[in-house]
């Protein structure tokens, strides 16, 4: 398996919202609407998401996720503090379960513990990847509403004199 990531660009906005969409299948096939309506709805709502974290996170990277050089999902990440904020990672359903967002965050891990800064991700309460996060090491910190927020702590280094 080679992952890599590249820059998101405007040319990659309807495959970011296929992304988007593919989050929200679930959901979607229990609303009682026609495909025209569960498409317009999710338009409004990935374009809401798309605006706020623009405004929360002007600085955050947004990379598309290539899997053996195709596109599989996007990885948006803010370092911009002491910490490195996992924004959102999400892959399209054909890629999932295959290890794709555990070896980006061991990754993502490798870094924060270069660094020493903790990594950190909101997750809603009923979503499955809570328990993902658990096992790659991540911990819950504190929540608002229904969305947890989670942190992987680096190993302290003992400092020299």
């Amino acid at each position: 398996m080679h992952l890599s990531l590249r820059p998101a660009s405007q040319d990659d906005e309807e495959f970011l919202f296929q992304v988007y969409a593919g989050t929200r299948a679930e959901e979607m096939a229990v609303v009682p609407w026609n495909d025209e309506q569960k498409h317009a709805f999710l338009q409004m709502q990935f374009k809401a998401q798309t605006q706020s974290y623009q405004q929360q996170f002007p600085g955050a990277k947004h990379g598309v996720i290539l899997h053996d050089g195709v596109a599989a999902g996007r990885l948006i990440v803010d370092r911009a503090d002491e910490r490195i904020l996992i924004i959102d990672i999400a892959l399209l359903p054909a890629h999932r379960n295959k290890g794709i967002g555990s070896a980006l965050i061991d990754d993502l891990k490798t870094e924060a513990q270069e660094t020493e800064r903790p990594l950190q991700l909101t997750v809603e309460n009923f979503n499955s990847a809570f328990h993902l996060y658990e096992r790659l090491g991540f911990h819950k910190i504190g929540e608002q509403g229904f969305y947890w927020l989670m942190e992987w702590e680096p190993i302290k280094r003992a400092k020299t004199a």
